[in-house]
Protein backbone atom coordinates (compact mmCIF):
# COMPACT_ATOMS: atom_id res chain seq x y z
CA UNK A 1 0.00 0.00 0.00
CA UNK A 2 1.51 3.29 -0.73
CA UNK A 3 0.71 6.34 0.92
CA UNK A 4 0.55 9.64 0.13
CA UNK A 5 0.35 13.43 2.37
CA UNK A 6 -2.28 16.07 1.16
CA UNK A 7 -1.30 19.60 2.45
CA UNK A 8 -3.27 22.88 1.16
CA UNK A 9 -5.24 25.36 2.96
CA UNK A 10 -6.15 29.16 3.89
CA UNK A 11 -9.40 28.99 1.98
CA UNK A 12 -11.53 26.39 0.55
CA UNK A 13 -10.02 26.57 -2.90
CA UNK A 14 -6.57 25.33 -1.67
CA UNK A 15 -8.85 22.42 -0.32
CA UNK A 16 -11.74 20.92 -2.44
CA UNK A 17 -9.16 19.96 -5.54
CA UNK A 18 -7.61 17.35 -2.71
CA UNK A 19 -11.10 16.24 -1.57
CA UNK A 20 -11.77 15.39 -5.56
CA UNK A 21 -8.66 13.62 -5.64
CA UNK A 22 -9.26 11.37 -2.83
CA UNK A 23 -11.41 8.36 -4.55
CA UNK A 24 -8.69 8.03 -7.58
CA UNK A 25 -6.28 8.09 -5.21
CA UNK A 26 -8.26 5.12 -3.01
CA UNK A 27 -8.72 3.02 -6.46
CA UNK A 28 -5.08 3.73 -7.03
CA UNK A 29 -3.96 1.89 -3.66
CA UNK A 30 -2.77 4.84 -1.97
CA UNK A 31 -3.74 5.59 1.61
CA UNK A 32 -4.42 9.64 2.18
CA UNK A 33 -3.68 11.36 5.30
CA UNK A 34 -3.80 15.10 5.36
CA UNK A 35 -1.70 17.94 6.80
CA UNK A 36 -3.28 21.60 7.51
CA UNK A 37 -3.45 23.88 10.17
CA UNK A 38 -5.09 24.47 13.24
CA UNK A 39 -8.28 26.36 13.02
CA UNK A 40 -8.06 27.14 8.67
CA UNK A 41 -10.92 26.11 6.82
CA UNK A 42 -9.22 22.84 5.47
CA UNK A 43 -9.71 21.40 9.01
CA UNK A 44 -13.20 21.24 8.86
CA UNK A 45 -13.28 19.93 5.51
CA UNK A 46 -10.91 17.50 5.98
CA UNK A 47 -12.24 15.78 8.67
CA UNK A 48 -15.84 15.29 7.10
CA UNK A 49 -14.08 12.94 4.55
CA UNK A 50 -12.96 10.59 7.71
CA UNK A 51 -8.90 10.76 6.77
CA UNK A 52 -6.47 11.02 9.34
CA UNK A 53 -5.22 14.95 9.64
CA UNK A 54 -2.46 17.02 11.61
CA UNK A 55 -1.92 19.95 12.42
CA UNK A 56 1.23 22.11 12.23
CA UNK A 57 1.62 26.13 13.17
CA UNK A 58 1.28 28.48 9.89
CA UNK A 59 2.49 31.80 8.66
CA UNK A 60 1.74 34.06 6.11
CA UNK A 61 4.77 35.71 4.28
CA UNK A 62 3.07 39.09 3.20
CA UNK A 63 4.48 40.96 0.42
CA UNK A 64 4.87 44.42 2.29
CA UNK A 65 6.76 45.68 5.70
CA UNK A 66 4.39 44.46 8.26
CA UNK A 67 5.39 43.17 12.14
CA UNK A 68 3.64 40.05 11.44
CA UNK A 69 6.11 39.05 9.12
CA UNK A 70 8.19 38.72 12.23
CA UNK A 71 5.97 36.89 14.14
CA UNK A 72 4.45 34.78 11.39
CA UNK A 73 8.23 33.44 10.39
CA UNK A 74 8.51 31.50 13.75
CA UNK A 75 5.65 30.48 13.05
CA UNK A 76 6.51 29.11 9.71
CA UNK A 77 9.98 27.53 11.05
CA UNK A 78 7.63 25.69 14.15
CA UNK A 79 5.41 24.31 11.27
CA UNK A 80 8.92 22.97 9.33
CA UNK A 81 9.99 21.46 12.41
CA UNK A 82 6.26 20.11 13.22
CA UNK A 83 6.03 18.88 9.63
CA UNK A 84 9.45 17.02 9.83
CA UNK A 85 7.63 14.93 12.69
CA UNK A 86 4.38 14.04 11.07
CA UNK A 87 6.59 13.15 7.85
CA UNK A 88 8.86 11.05 9.67
CA UNK A 89 6.36 9.42 11.20
CA UNK A 90 4.18 8.64 8.19
CA UNK A 91 6.85 7.95 5.59
CA UNK A 92 4.33 8.89 2.57
CA UNK A 93 5.69 7.61 -0.64
CA UNK A 94 4.76 11.14 -1.80
CA UNK A 95 3.41 14.65 -1.18
CA UNK A 96 1.06 16.50 -3.16
CA UNK A 97 0.19 20.19 -2.36
CA UNK A 98 -2.77 22.53 -3.28
CA UNK A 99 -0.68 25.55 -2.00
CA UNK A 100 -1.66 28.14 0.45
CA UNK A 101 1.05 28.81 3.35
CA UNK A 102 0.93 25.97 5.80
CA UNK A 103 1.88 23.87 2.83
CA UNK A 104 5.33 25.79 2.47
CA UNK A 105 6.34 24.21 5.49
CA UNK A 106 5.19 20.64 4.58
CA UNK A 107 6.83 21.14 0.90
CA UNK A 108 10.28 21.60 2.54
CA UNK A 109 10.27 19.22 5.54
CA UNK A 110 9.37 16.25 2.74
CA UNK A 111 12.25 17.73 0.48
CA UNK A 112 14.58 17.52 3.30
CA UNK A 113 13.39 13.73 3.95
CA UNK A 114 13.71 12.98 0.82
CA UNK A 115 9.76 12.75 -0.38
CA UNK A 116 8.96 13.39 -3.80
CA UNK A 117 6.47 16.52 -3.93
CA UNK A 118 3.95 17.23 -6.72
CA UNK A 119 2.50 20.86 -6.01
CA UNK A 120 -0.84 21.98 -8.44
CA UNK A 121 -0.95 25.88 -9.49
CA UNK A 122 -5.02 27.16 -9.99
CA UNK A 123 -4.67 30.46 -10.98
CA UNK A 124 -2.86 32.25 -14.23
CA UNK A 125 0.07 33.54 -12.24
CA UNK A 126 1.62 31.43 -9.29
CA UNK A 127 0.92 32.75 -5.88
CA UNK A 128 4.08 33.34 -3.55
CA UNK A 129 3.54 30.05 -1.46
CA UNK A 130 3.81 27.97 -4.52
CA UNK A 131 6.81 30.12 -5.61
CA UNK A 132 8.32 29.31 -2.67
CA UNK A 133 7.75 26.00 -3.23
CA UNK A 134 8.60 24.55 -6.90
CA UNK A 135 12.18 24.49 -6.58
CA UNK A 136 11.55 21.71 -4.13
CA UNK A 137 8.90 20.00 -6.41
CA UNK A 138 9.18 16.83 -8.50
CA UNK A 139 6.72 17.87 -10.57
CA UNK A 140 4.01 20.78 -10.90
CA UNK A 141 0.24 20.52 -12.45
CA UNK A 142 -0.66 23.61 -13.62
CA UNK A 143 -4.66 24.76 -13.99
CA UNK A 144 -4.08 26.94 -17.23
CA UNK A 145 -2.26 27.14 -20.22
CA UNK A 146 -1.15 30.71 -19.50
CA UNK A 147 0.61 29.11 -16.27
CA UNK A 148 3.24 26.83 -18.10
CA UNK A 149 5.17 30.09 -19.07
CA UNK A 150 5.39 31.14 -15.47
CA UNK A 151 6.85 27.81 -13.89
CA UNK A 152 10.08 25.45 -14.29
CA UNK A 153 10.35 24.10 -18.39
CA UNK A 154 10.49 20.36 -17.73
CA UNK A 155 8.50 19.34 -14.74
CA UNK A 156 5.35 21.58 -15.68
CA UNK A 157 2.27 19.49 -17.12
CA UNK A 158 -1.20 20.97 -18.16
CA UNK A 159 -3.15 19.03 -16.40
CA UNK A 160 -6.70 21.15 -15.27
CA UNK A 161 -8.14 22.00 -11.87
CA UNK A 162 -9.76 18.84 -10.18
CA UNK A 163 -13.21 18.79 -9.52
CA UNK A 164 -15.17 17.28 -6.93
CA UNK A 165 -16.90 14.03 -8.19
CA UNK A 166 -19.95 15.15 -5.90
CA UNK A 167 -20.41 18.26 -8.08
CA UNK A 168 -21.35 16.16 -10.93
CA UNK A 169 -24.24 13.99 -8.90
CA UNK A 170 -26.44 17.53 -8.38
CA UNK A 171 -30.32 17.59 -9.30
CA UNK A 172 -31.94 20.44 -10.25
CA UNK A 173 -35.34 19.46 -8.73
CA UNK A 174 -33.59 18.61 -5.29
CA UNK A 175 -32.09 22.36 -5.93
CA UNK A 176 -35.19 23.71 -6.42
CA UNK A 177 -36.63 22.17 -3.41
CA UNK A 178 -33.65 23.24 -1.01
CA UNK A 179 -34.35 26.51 -2.17
CA UNK A 180 -38.03 27.11 -2.27
CA UNK A 181 -38.39 27.80 -6.11
CA UNK A 182 -40.36 27.02 -8.69
CA UNK A 183 -39.20 25.26 -12.27
CA UNK A 184 -40.90 28.04 -14.12
CA UNK A 185 -38.72 31.06 -13.44
CA UNK A 186 -35.04 31.57 -14.09
CA UNK A 187 -32.49 30.68 -11.28
CA UNK A 188 -29.49 32.96 -11.21
CA UNK A 189 -26.70 31.46 -8.43
CA UNK A 190 -24.90 34.14 -6.90
CA UNK A 191 -21.79 33.21 -4.78
CA UNK A 192 -18.89 34.97 -3.85
CA UNK A 193 -16.30 32.41 -2.29
CA UNK A 194 -15.93 30.91 1.12
CA UNK A 195 -15.74 34.08 2.93
CA UNK A 196 -18.01 35.87 0.44
CA UNK A 197 -17.89 39.25 -0.78
CA UNK A 198 -19.12 42.53 0.40
CA UNK A 199 -19.26 44.40 -2.32
CA UNK A 200 -21.24 41.53 -4.32
CA UNK A 201 -23.14 41.07 -1.40
CA UNK A 202 -24.20 44.90 -0.67
CA UNK A 203 -24.77 45.51 -5.09
CA UNK A 204 -26.91 42.57 -4.71
CA UNK A 205 -28.62 43.43 -2.11
CA UNK A 206 -29.43 46.65 -3.99
CA UNK A 207 -30.43 45.72 -7.27
CA UNK A 208 -32.75 42.98 -5.61
CA UNK A 209 -35.97 44.27 -6.48
CA UNK A 210 -35.11 44.13 -10.63
CA UNK A 211 -33.08 41.06 -10.38
CA UNK A 212 -36.73 39.67 -8.45
CA UNK A 213 -38.57 40.68 -11.67
CA UNK A 214 -36.57 38.67 -13.86
CA UNK A 215 -34.93 35.65 -11.85
CA UNK A 216 -35.46 33.30 -8.78
CA UNK A 217 -31.73 34.20 -6.71
CA UNK A 218 -29.67 32.00 -4.86
CA UNK A 219 -27.61 34.22 -2.79
CA UNK A 220 -24.31 32.35 -0.76
CA UNK A 221 -23.30 35.39 0.90
CA UNK A 222 -20.45 33.78 3.36
CA UNK A 223 -20.42 33.06 7.03
CA UNK A 224 -21.58 36.04 9.40
CA UNK A 225 -23.12 38.21 6.05
CA UNK A 226 -26.75 37.03 6.35
CA UNK A 227 -29.03 39.63 6.30
CA UNK A 228 -32.34 39.65 7.96
CA UNK A 229 -34.98 40.63 5.10
CA UNK A 230 -37.06 38.01 3.66
CA UNK A 231 -37.79 38.42 -0.70
CA UNK A 232 -39.93 35.81 -1.79
CA UNK A 233 -38.00 34.44 -4.75
CA UNK A 234 -34.71 34.88 -3.23
CA UNK A 235 -32.75 32.39 -0.92
CA UNK A 236 -29.87 32.95 1.33
CA UNK A 237 -27.39 30.99 2.68
CA UNK A 238 -23.80 31.67 4.59
CA UNK A 239 -22.45 28.77 2.97
CA UNK A 240 -23.03 25.79 1.25
CA UNK A 241 -21.68 22.18 1.55
CA UNK A 242 -23.84 19.04 0.78
CA UNK A 243 -26.62 21.35 -1.03
CA UNK A 244 -24.14 22.84 -3.64
CA UNK A 245 -24.45 20.51 -6.26
CA UNK A 246 -28.39 20.52 -6.34
CA UNK A 247 -28.39 24.34 -6.20
CA UNK A 248 -25.69 24.57 -8.60
CA UNK A 249 -27.91 22.36 -11.21
CA UNK A 250 -30.74 24.17 -10.42
CA UNK A 251 -29.07 27.49 -11.24
CA UNK A 252 -29.34 28.79 -15.12
CA UNK A 253 -26.20 31.37 -14.60
CA UNK A 254 -24.00 32.36 -12.35
CA UNK A 255 -22.60 35.44 -10.61
CA UNK A 256 -19.05 34.88 -8.66
CA UNK A 257 -15.98 36.13 -7.82
CA UNK A 258 -13.28 34.39 -10.62
CA UNK A 259 -11.04 32.23 -7.56
CA UNK A 260 -9.47 29.13 -10.12
CA UNK A 261 -11.23 26.63 -8.59
CA UNK A 262 -14.88 28.12 -8.46
CA UNK A 263 -14.23 28.69 -12.64
CA UNK A 264 -13.13 25.24 -13.23
CA UNK A 265 -16.25 24.16 -11.38
CA UNK A 266 -18.58 26.45 -13.78
CA UNK A 267 -17.02 25.33 -16.80
CA UNK A 268 -17.02 21.66 -15.61
CA UNK A 269 -20.48 21.69 -14.95
CA UNK A 270 -21.70 23.59 -18.37
CA UNK A 271 -22.45 26.90 -15.63
CA UNK A 272 -22.51 30.31 -17.63
CA UNK A 273 -20.83 32.87 -15.24
CA UNK A 274 -20.92 36.40 -14.73
CA UNK A 275 -17.14 36.93 -12.84
CA UNK A 276 -16.57 39.85 -10.35
CA UNK A 277 -12.92 39.16 -10.12
CA UNK A 278 -10.99 40.65 -6.90
CA UNK A 279 -9.44 43.90 -7.85
CA UNK A 280 -5.97 44.60 -7.60
CA UNK A 281 -6.25 47.30 -4.66
CA UNK A 282 -7.08 44.07 -1.75
CA UNK A 283 -5.16 40.98 -4.67
CA UNK A 284 -2.44 39.94 -6.72
CA UNK A 285 -4.55 40.38 -9.36
CA UNK A 286 -4.65 36.74 -10.20
CA UNK A 287 -8.25 36.67 -10.22
CA UNK A 288 -9.13 39.21 -13.04
CA UNK A 289 -6.43 37.50 -15.38
CA UNK A 290 -8.03 34.23 -14.31
CA UNK A 291 -11.61 36.10 -15.44
CA UNK A 292 -10.16 37.16 -18.90
CA UNK A 293 -8.81 33.97 -19.89
CA UNK A 294 -12.64 32.48 -18.91
CA UNK A 295 -13.79 35.30 -21.50
CA UNK A 296 -11.28 35.01 -23.51
CA UNK A 297 -12.11 31.48 -24.48
CA UNK A 298 -15.92 31.86 -24.77
CA UNK A 299 -16.64 30.71 -21.18
CA UNK A 300 -18.71 34.01 -19.77
CA UNK A 301 -18.66 37.32 -19.01
CA UNK A 302 -16.74 39.63 -16.93
CA UNK A 303 -17.86 42.31 -14.52
CA UNK A 304 -14.82 44.30 -12.94
CA UNK A 305 -15.78 45.88 -9.71
CA UNK A 306 -15.00 49.22 -10.10
CA UNK A 307 -17.77 48.82 -13.29
CA UNK A 308 -20.46 46.89 -10.33
CA UNK A 309 -23.30 48.98 -9.72
CA UNK A 310 -27.19 47.64 -9.79
CA UNK A 311 -27.60 48.72 -13.39
CA UNK A 312 -24.62 47.24 -14.47
CA UNK A 313 -24.90 43.57 -12.46
CA UNK A 314 -29.11 43.46 -14.18
CA UNK A 315 -27.49 44.61 -17.69
CA UNK A 316 -24.65 42.05 -17.91
CA UNK A 317 -26.50 39.30 -16.59
CA UNK A 318 -29.29 39.69 -18.76
CA UNK A 319 -27.10 39.88 -21.75
CA UNK A 320 -25.37 36.21 -20.10
CA UNK A 321 -28.88 34.57 -19.84
CA UNK A 322 -29.97 35.36 -23.39
CA UNK A 323 -26.07 33.54 -24.50
CA UNK A 324 -26.23 31.16 -22.03
CA UNK A 325 -26.50 28.33 -24.98
CA UNK A 326 -23.98 29.71 -26.93
CA UNK A 327 -21.73 29.89 -23.60
CA UNK A 328 -22.90 26.18 -22.32
CA UNK A 329 -22.03 24.86 -26.12
CA UNK A 330 -18.33 26.82 -25.62
CA UNK A 331 -17.51 25.11 -22.40
CA UNK A 332 -18.27 21.28 -23.72
CA UNK A 333 -14.80 21.49 -25.42
CA UNK A 334 -13.02 23.12 -22.36
CA UNK A 335 -13.31 21.05 -20.04
CA UNK A 336 -11.09 18.04 -19.28
CA UNK A 337 -10.48 15.43 -16.49
CA UNK A 338 -8.14 16.97 -14.71
CA UNK A 339 -8.56 14.48 -11.77
CA UNK A 340 -7.26 12.04 -13.39
CA UNK A 341 -4.38 14.03 -15.30
CA UNK A 342 -2.89 14.95 -12.02
CA UNK A 343 -3.53 11.73 -10.20
CA UNK A 344 -1.28 10.81 -13.14
CA UNK A 345 1.00 12.71 -11.93
CA UNK A 346 1.10 11.31 -8.54
CA UNK A 347 1.63 8.22 -9.58
CA UNK A 348 4.54 8.59 -11.76
CA UNK A 349 6.14 10.63 -9.15
CA UNK A 350 5.48 7.87 -6.28
CA UNK A 351 9.12 6.15 -4.91
CA UNK A 352 8.98 2.93 -5.49
CA UNK A 353 9.53 1.29 -1.65
CA UNK A 354 12.32 -1.52 -1.65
Amino acid sequence: MKKIILTGGGTAGHVTPNIALLPLLAAKGYTCVYVGSRDGIERELILKEKIPYFAISAGKLRRYLDARNVTDLLRVIKGLVEAHGIISREKPDVIFSKGGFVAVPVVAAGWLLGVPVVIHESDITPGLANRLCAPFAAAICAGFPETLAALPKGKTTLTGTPIRGALFSGDRRRGLAFCGFSADRPVALVMGGSSGAVSINNCVRAALPNLLRRYQVAHICGRGNLDDSQCPGRAQFEYLSDELPHVLAAADVVVSRAGANAISEFLALRKPALLIPLPKRVSRGDQILNAESFKRQGFGKVLYEGQLTPETLMDELEDLYRRRDAFARGMERGAEDAAAAVVRVIAENTRQRG
